[in-house]
């Protein structure tokens, strides 16, 4: 059985007339005169166009392929015995009462979350821009760590650049606001900088003149294995974006494709980041370079690449003793990558925190300095909160919550514009639906007051779905024991499949337990 979906998908709105054929998705009988419901079909009229998840600036994806290990070939101990982390007694052992809080960071310098998990980042593209306010909003009254992604100044289209370099970008300007109207002393709000950004002076600009305290230096994600991109809706656009350096495809200086653009032939233009060279030195120097223009925090994204590049990563990351590495699985959502890379490239989340756990492992025997890390890739329930913290214990600190986050934002700001077209905002009606609509809304009212009016209803959302979150999380870990992530371990799963208890080392559930099994009817 094939594991993966080719020639048609929802992603790309196309389908096959008849069955498909499993190795290539075609239609088993390909038929002269059909119009072209398929990939193939619809490459044949719009080409790259079709490359990519529609409709653009509405979605986001995530990869529809079968991996043969996921989290759910895990299960959850659990137990009747005692309790870790509180006192044993059924009065004061309840889920309430399991604390969610971490630090995360290197030395002195510590970043403290409310809970496990954050936002994923939300760079450049249409669906992050509109969403911002949300997720910021949310990150900060949640107290977690907010990542505003790459080429934000590189795409503001009211940005001033001089001599190549950053000098003003509203948006930025915008999303550090944001977060910072509202931060009351939890996590904190990190800008990506890849390899545009590091050109620009994003991270000078956002340290030296918006006050930003942490830097996120960007290799990659989990969705795609070559540099963000994003589409353009016009020529004019495309042309700016040249002009500042980016890539642009195709390219708007050429005569054909401006008039092929003028007719309609040509509907929107991508403009892509260029790729990055990793090398130890030069990264340790700009982990070094950051520090010294101002950057309280210094973190690392990278994707699914290789295993030698994540060791690469482990390596850097330990050497220049980092305050966060978040490793990204594919399979995640994305607002813009090419679908098939999305399903056919990269390391699944699973087979690749286990890879990172062997090499911190290996790291942690010799001594060395080991980073808070967090994983990311498909994570979106408190199961995978959990199996993904215990899968990387002790190393795992948190988990990137992306496509999960953007979900809950924009459910939010749908119901919340549902209920101004039923009611009229600031109706009493409308304020007694809005609480009906949003089970915890009434916990934010009761602690904003009347500045819970300026509270969009894209956070609303994000805060109910992290409150859900934190509650089953509470939960699971309560009914392992566990009252504190400090104590979550490895020892909390077991593996439901041989191949995942060969690739994780996670025992088979039929060999679980088994020395205290003998010890206990011994």
């Amino acid at each position: 059985m094939s594991l993966s979906k080719p020639n048609a998908s929802a992603a790309t709105v196309t389908t096959t007339r008849v069955s498909p054929s499993p190795a290539s998705g075609l239609c088993v009988t390909c038929v002269d005169g059909c119009p072209g419901y398929c990939e193939v079909g619809r490459s044949a009229l719009r080409g790259r166009e079709v490359i990519y998840p529609q409709p653009f600036g509405k979605v986001t994806a995530g990869s529809e392929k079968d991996y043969p290990i996921d989290f759910s070939h895990f299960n959850i101990h659990g137990s009747c015995v005692g309790a870790v982390g509180i006192e044993a007694n059924p009065d004061k052992a309840i889920f309430p009462a399991v604390d969610l809080s971490i630090e995360i960071g290197a030395g002195d310098r510590k970043i403290k979350m409310k809970v496990p998990f954050f936002t994923g980042a939300l760079g450049s593209t249409e669906i992050s821009r509109v969403n911002w306010e949300g997720a910021a909003i949310a990150s900060a009254i949640c107290g977690i760590i907010l990542v505003c992604g790459e080429n934000v100044c590189g795409m503001d289209a009211n940005a001033e650049i001089k001599n190549g370099r950053v000098t003003k970008s509203p948006e930025l300007e915008r999303r550090v606001k944001v977060f910072k109207d509202w931060y009351d002393g939890y996590g904190m709000l990190l800008v990506q900088a890849n390899v545009e950004d590091t050109r620009f002076g994003v991270p000078e600009y956002a340290i030296n003149e918006l006050g930003v305290e942490g830097i996120e230096i960007k290799w990659g994600q989990g969705a795609k294995c070559i540099g963000g991109e994003v589409k353009l809706p016009s020529l004019d656009r495309a042309l700016q974006l040249k002009n500042r350096g980016y890539m642009v495809i195709p390219d708007p200086e050429d005569p054909v494709v401006q008039e092929s653009s003028r007719i309609g032939v040509i509907k929107e233009f991508e403009r892509h980041s260029r790729l990055g060279m990793v090398d130890e030195e030069t990264f340790l120097r700009e982990v070094d370079r950051l520090r010294k223009i101002g950057a309280r925090y210094v973190t690392l994204k990278t994707g699914a690449y290789r295993p030698a590049d994540l060791a690469r990563a482990v390596k850097f990351a330990s050497e220049a003793k980092i305050d966060l590495l978040t490793v990204d699985g594919a399979g995640g959502g994305t607002a813009m990558s090419p679908w098939r890379m999305m399903n056919e490239w990269g390391i699944p989340t699973v087979y690749l925190e286990c890879l990172l756990h062997e090499y911190l492992s290996r790291l942690a025997r010799k001594g060395a300095f080991i980073p808070s890390c967090a994983i990311a890739g498909g994570i979106a329930l408190e199961d995978h909160v959990f199996k993904a913290i215990a899968l990387g214990a002790p190393y795992i600190k948190a988990v990137c919550l992306g496509r999960a986050t953007l979900t809950a934002a924009m459910v939010g700001k749908t119901h919340g514009q549902l209920l101004e077209e039923t009611y009229g905002k600031g109706s009493k009606e409308y304020q007694e639906a809005l609480l009906r609509t949003f089970i915890a809304a009434a916990q934010l009212k009761d602690k904003y007051g009347e500045d819970f009016q300026r509270i969009p209803l894209a956070a609303v959302g994000i805060y109910t779905y992290y409150d859900r979150l934190a509650t089953g999380l509470r939960q699971l870990m309560a009914g392992e024991r566990k009252f504190a992530l400090d104590f979550v371990s490895r020892n909390d799963l077991f593996a439901l499949t041989r191949e995942a208890a060969d690739v994780s080392g996670i025992p088979y559930v039929m060999e679980a337990d088994m020395e205290e099994v003998e010890k206990i009817l011994g």
